[in-house]
C-alpha cells in the first residue's frame, strides 16, 4: 500500500516561479504538485517549502572529530552531532570533505585516520543512525608527499562523489600574497619569524617537487572511476586552463573575477561560500559571493565552515540584488550542486524527484528551519 503525505497552503518554490499551493508526496516522491490549498494534509501556513539543500563543500565534521588542536573526539559521537547540525539547516545531502596529504607541521592528520572517518560513517548509515544523506568530498593537497597513498584507500569506495585538487603554499592561488598566510600559518600558530621562514621555505619545495604530476595522476583516476573533480582557489587564466585541461566540473572560491568569469563562460560550475553572503565578503580577503551572484557568474554555494549559512544566504541574495529571485538564489544550494556531481534524482521540486524537502518560516531576518525531509521520512 502506496504511503501518501500532503504538504498544503505552502509558498512552493519551484525552478522558475514560487507559487502558493500543495504537494503530493508518495513512497518518498514527489507526486504531484498543485495551485490552490486541500483541505487535508500539512498546513503550512504560508510558509515556503523548498528543495532540500545539496552541500558539496563543508569542513564541519573536522570541527566535531578534532574540537581541538590535537583532541580527537569519539568518531560516532561527532559524526551524529555533524549529521544533527546539517539536517537541521535544512541539508539533506552533504558531501563531508575528508583531507588527503599531510606533512609535518601542517596539524593534517595521520595516515588512515580519515579511512576510518569513512568506516564510521559506512557503520553510522548501515545503523540507520543518519539523517542526511551523507557522501564523501576527497579534499587532495596535492603538493604533499603522500596524497596518493591516502586516496588509494579510497579506491573502491561507492562513496567517493567530489574530489578536489588544491595547493595552499604560501604565493598560491588563495594566499598569492603573504599577508594572509602569514595570519594563518604565522601568527595563529605562534611561529617565530625563523620558524616561519623555514616553514614557507619547505611548503614551497613541495609545491614545485608535487603539485604538477599529483594533479595529473588524481584527475587520471577520477576520469577512470568517473568521479567529478574540482579545481580550488584558481585565481589566473593559467589555473582555469589546466582545471579545464583535467576534466575539471567545479570551480572552487576562484580568487579573482577574470578566473570566476572564465570557468563559468567554460561551463565549470563556479562555488563560493555561503559565510561569503552572510558576512558581505570573503574572510581571507579574496572577491565576494555576492559580486559573483551580480555578474551572473555564480552557481553553487557551500555553507564551508559554518552549515547554517546555507539556508541564510539565498534569502540574503534575493533580498539584496534586484531581478534575482528567491527561486534562483534556492537553486544555488539545491538544484545546481545536484547537478553538478550528477545527482538528477534531487535538487528541485518536481514530479518524479526524491520528496527531500524542507519546512522555511522567514518572518524577518534570519529564515527558521521548521521541518525537513527525506525521501518523505521526516528527520527535523
Amino acid at each position: 500500500m502506496a504511503i501518501e503525505q500532503i504538504f498544503t497552503n505552502a509558498s512552493i518554490v519551484l525552478p522558475d516561479e514560487i507559487v502558493k499551493g500543495s504537494v503530493l508526496v508518495r513512497d518518498g516522491e514527489i507526486a504531484d504538485i498543485s495551485t490552490g490549498s486541500l483541505h487535508t494534509g500539512e498546513d503550512f501556513e504560508g510558509d515556503y517549502l523548498i528543495p532540500g539543500l545539496v552541500e558539496l563543500h563543508t569542513d564541519h565534521l573536522e570541527t566535531h572529530y578534532s574540537p581541538r588542536p590535537g583532541l580527537r573526539w569519539m568518531k560516532m559521537a561527532a559524526i551524529q552531532a555533524h549529521d544533527a547540525q546539517i539536517v537541521t539547516s535544512g541539508i539533506t545531502t552533504v558531501f563531508d570533505c575528508l583531507r588527503m596529504g599531510s606533512a609535518e607541521g601542517d596539524d593534517g592528520f595521520a595516515t588512515g585516520e580519515m579511512r576510518a572517518m569513512a568506516d564510521a560513517l559506512a557503520e553510522a548509515e548501515h545503523e540507520n543512525r543518519l539523517r542526511a544523506d551523507h557522501r564523501i568530498h576527497l579534499r587532495c593537497e596535492v603538493s604533499t608527499d603522500n596524497v596518493l597513498d591516502q586516496f588509494d584507500a579510497f579506491r573502491d569506495d561507492p562513496k567517493v562523489g567530489l574530489v578536489s585538487l588544491m595547493d595552499h603554499a604560501p604565493g598560491q592561488r588563495q594566499f598569492q600574497t603573504m599577508d594572509q598566510y602569514i595570519l594563518y600559518y604565522k601568527i595563529k600558530r605562534g611561529l617565530s619569524d625563523e620558524a616561519f621562514a623555514i616553514y614557507v621555505e619547505k611548503q614551497l619545495a613541495l609545491s614545485e617537487r608535487n603539485s604538477a604530476r599529483h594533479r595529473i595522476a588524481l584527475a587520471e583516476l577520477c576520469a577512470a572511476r568517473g568521479i567529478p573533480i574540482a579545481s580550488h582557489d584558481d585565481a589566473t587564466v593559467a589555473h582555469v586552463e589546466e582545471s579545464i585541461d583535467l576534466g575539471v566540473r567545479l570551480a572552487e572560491f576562484p580568487t579573482s573575477l577574470e578566473a570566476a568569469d572564465l570557468s563559468h563562460d567554460a561551463g565549470l560550475s563556479v562555488l563560493m561560500g555561503a559565510p561569503n553572503v552572510v558576512r558581505g565578503g570573503s574572510h581571507s580577503g579574496n572577491i565576494a559571493a555576492r559580486d559573483l551572484a551580480e555578474r551572473g557568474v555564480l552557481d553553487v554555494l557551500s555553507s564551508d565552515y559554518v552549515p547554517f549559512s546555507l539556508i541564510h544566504a539565498p534569502f540574503l541574495l534575493a533580498d539584496a540584488i534586484e531581478g534575482f529571485g528567491l527561486e534562483k538564489a534556492i537553486a544555488l544550494v539545491s538544484d545546481n550542486p545536484a547537478r553538478t556531481v550528477g545527482l538528477e534524482d534531487r535538487g528541485r521540486i518536481a514530479i518524479g524527484r526524491r520528496a527531500d524537502l524542507v519546512r522555511v518560516e522567514r518572518p524577518r531576518g534570519v529564515p527558521i528551519v521548521r521541518s525537513v525531509w527525506r525521501k518523505g521520512r521526516r528527520v527535523a
